[in-house]
């Protein structure tokens, strides 16, 4: 969704060079998790740590597009970060999802799933666990983004290495009467 520039330092032409550094990680693990390199990541362009708000134009014609390839690939399923993540690129994906959800011309179901944030009430939200992946399988994917995991691109984020440690199933939430 986000360019991914925010993360690190740059100079000269360094805004560049780490966005597409981000892209081709991003594409890496989604090859790591498909085996396919069928479908790219799709990049929104969005400024990293300033995501687009509901009511800008940007953020309108990303539904649009959102909602477009949602119809053209037939997907019935949105998992995304939860509405609550204090990141705000992380909420601000969560609104994005429940907009191309509405926009879709077909049912999508949104489901959330926690990153920093604390799970989400079970009143309000029915939780479901995804089916067990091989840890070594999403292990190999995380490793994928280089940039956040190691000092390849300098100074910057990093995630705790304890964050790096993955179950082999997600705990997703589905907002109860959708």
């Amino acid at each position: 969704m986000t360019d991914g520039s925010g993360s690190h330092p740059h100079t000269d032409g360094g805004v560049r060079k780490l966005v597409g550094v981000r892209l081709r990680e991003a594409g890496l693990s989604l090859f790591y998790l498909t085996g396919c390199r069928r479908y790219a990541p799709v990049c929104l362009g969005w400024r990293d740590a300033r995501p687009e708000t509901p009511q800008s134009m940007e953020f309108q014609k990303s539904v649009s597009q959102m909602a477009a390839l949602c119809r053209r690939r037939r997907v019935d399923a949105i998992a995304v970060t939860a509405h609550h993540e204090p990141h705000c690129d992380h909420a601000a994906a969560a609104h994005l999802a429940y907009a191309v959800a509405r926009c879709a011309k077909r049912p999508i179901r949104v489901a959330e799933y926690c990153v920093w944030a604390p799970h989400l009430p079970v009143k309000a939200f029915t939780p479901l666990r995804t089916r067990s992946m091989p840890i070594g399988k999403r292990r190999r994917a995380l490793r994928a983004h280089r940039s956040q995991l190691t000092l390849s691109y300098g100074p910057g984020f990093r995630l705790p290495a304890d964050e790096q440690r993955m179950a082999a199933r997600d705990i997703l939430f589905v907002r109860t009467g959708r």
